[in-house]
């Protein structure tokens, strides 16, 4: 499979957002481990416009990823020794080193939390108990890490049941032109509005059935996508529809957000509406967004295989800075926008020196998602949403 290198920068992309994305976390009035002192609220309707779709995306290009590395695998037992140690290597590293000062400061400002960081790690992090309710230890963010892991685990337990035979033929005969975009847009509507109205991610693994819901399809999706010629071609011509229909969903989301904002439960049939429209908004956009970047964005560039592998160092580390700088903060009482403004930055000096720094130790790039040896940038296959090949 050749490299696609639109996906490659909606993947950039897409990773880029969610630093932004959980720097502006810390303003909105939705829960997080870490608040400012100066809170905006109008920052939710912005983040509105990407979170209906922005991790579904990650999902999507993963599985799209995991295709082009399991057709250059076809020894299974090889390719579930790569993906574990690719993935469960950094997961395991993420929460010994990284995580653990996230649940210290969210106990800390949000629950009285009184010991300092030392005394939590060294007494309470490692309990396997829970403190006001937040299990220990914890993955945190790196939830994907684990969540990617096992659905790639799933591809790989159909490839050997399968053993060789493909259903690429019933994937392009069920999502052939317009039910590409139709029948993912009804699943969405179905678990946004009626079989999980209102419910919450855990993200704890097991259980949490909303996620799952959410994130296995697109990854599934994403998977039978990549060798589907007939997909492609309906993508390239539906995107300036779902475009619209995103934008006209997401016009339907702020507009009830901003009658009944926040915590406030819209009455019948608002919230249904609401459910429904975030449903169809985040699969029109996937859509529309894969649409863009298979027609203007795949091309290279000088800077896209520094991006491309810098993205999975980058996630394991954003969260970590971004709850930290702002703890630091929050004495000084900065005006919000100039506390933004130090947050963004630290957090893609603090990533970059991360990246940069890890790369060039080599024990410490398996570590943080990187090959132990060999060259840093290959000149083909696409790559997936956490990792370069």
């Amino acid at each position: 499979m050749a490299r696609h290198y639109g996906l490659d920068w909606l993947r950039i992309g897409a990773f880029a957002l969610l630093i932004l994305y959980h720097v502006a976390l810390v303003y909105v009035p939705w829960p997080f481990h870490v608040k400012t002192a100066a809170p905006v609220d109008w920052i939710a309707i912005p983040m509105m416009a990407i979170n209906a779709w922005r991790l579904i995306l990650l999902f999507v290009v993963s599985g799209y990823a995991s295709r082009a590395l399991i057709a250059k695998r076809p020894d299974v037992s090889a390719f579930v020794r790569s993906r574990s140690a690719r993935l469960l290597i950094p997961l395991a590293f993420g929460m010994i080193v990284v995580t653990p000062i996230q649940p210290w400061v969210e106990l800390s400002t949000q629950h009285g939390y009184l010991g300092d960081f030392w005394t939590f790690y060294a007494h309470d992090y490692f309990s396997f108990s829970a403190i006001a309710g937040l299990p220990l230890p914890t993955w945190q963010h790196l939830w994907f890490v684990a969540y990617l892991w096992l659905y790639t685990m799933m591809i790989a337990v159909a490839a050997y049941a399968l053993r060789g035979r493909s259903v690429q033929r019933l994937f392009d005969m069920l999502f052939g032109g317009i039910w590409l975009w139709v029948w993912p847009t009804l699943w969405f509507v179905l678990v946004s509005a009626w079989l999980f109205p209102g419910g919450r991610e855990t993200h704890a693994l097991f259980g949490d059935w909303v996620a799952h819901a959410s994130y296995l399809p697109p990854f599934l999706f994403g998977f039978a996508f990549a060798g589907s010629k007939r997909g492609f071609a309906g993508v390239a011509r539906l995107w300036p529809w779902a475009a619209a229909a995103a934008l006209l969903s997401y016009a339907a989301v702020v507009a009830i957000e901003l009658a009944w904002p926040v915590d406030v439960i819209p009455p019948y049939p608002f919230g249904l509406i609401f459910s429904a429209a975030r449903g169809v908004q985040g699969w029109s956009a996937i859509i529309a967004l894969i649409g863009i970047a298979d027609r203007y964005w795949n091309r290279d560039a000088p800077w896209r295989a520094t991006l491309t592998e810098a993205v999975f160092p980058f996630y394991i580390i954003h969260q970590t800075i971004i709850v930290g700088m702002e703890w630091l903060l929050l004495p000084l009482n900065l005006p919000a926008g100039l506390e933004f403004a130090v947050l963004v930055a630290t957090t893609i000096a603090g990533c970059w020196g991360f990246y940069l720094i890890g790369r060039r130790i080599g024990w410490m790039r398996p570590l943080i998602g990187l090959r132990a040896k060999g060259p840093v940038h290959p000149p083909h296959g696409l790559t997936l949403a956490t990792e370069e090949r």
